[in-house]
């Protein structure tokens, strides 16, 4: 898939065979930049920005999970998002302190998630930073 646009931090559209899907990361959320019934929450801008910088007019690889296949009731693609050279994006936006592992839903890789969230809090990177 070719990311067109990254909507907030954790929801990107992407272009699958000449169309456009709206794709929400599996297993992550990022503060709101994007919630009309809300204000943009502390770090939001920062985690846009960062999903931005490591997407954006790229080609990346979106993998669904067995166990959470949850996104259709929202018109939107529930994925993994892989760069070219492995990153796993979900993994990494929290493994920089920019969002949180989302754990309402069960998914494959939860307890790593979770540990990358400890891990990024004890170190205070990103929203964890001391300010």
């Amino acid at each position: 898939a070719f990311v067109t646009r990254v909507i907030d931090g954790d929801t990107i559209e992407v272009r699958i065979n000449g169309r456009i899907e709206k794709v929400r990361l599996i297993g992550v959320d990022t503060p709101e930049t994007k919630d009309p019934r809300k204000p943009v929450e502390y770090f939001g801008e920062e985690a846009s920005a960062f999903t931005t910088s490591l997407v954006k007019g790229r080609h990346v690889i979106l993998r669904d999970d067995p166990v959470n296949q949850n996104g259709a009731r929202y018109h939107r693609l529930l994925r993994y998002v892989f760069l070219e050279d492995g990153t796993l994006v979900n993994a990494e936006i929290i493994r920089q302190g920019y969002g949180f592992a989302y754990t309402k839903y069960p998914f494959s890789l939860m307890e790593e998630f979770r540990e990358l969230q400890q891990e990024a809090r004890e170190e205070g990177r990103g929203l964890w930073a001391e300010e």
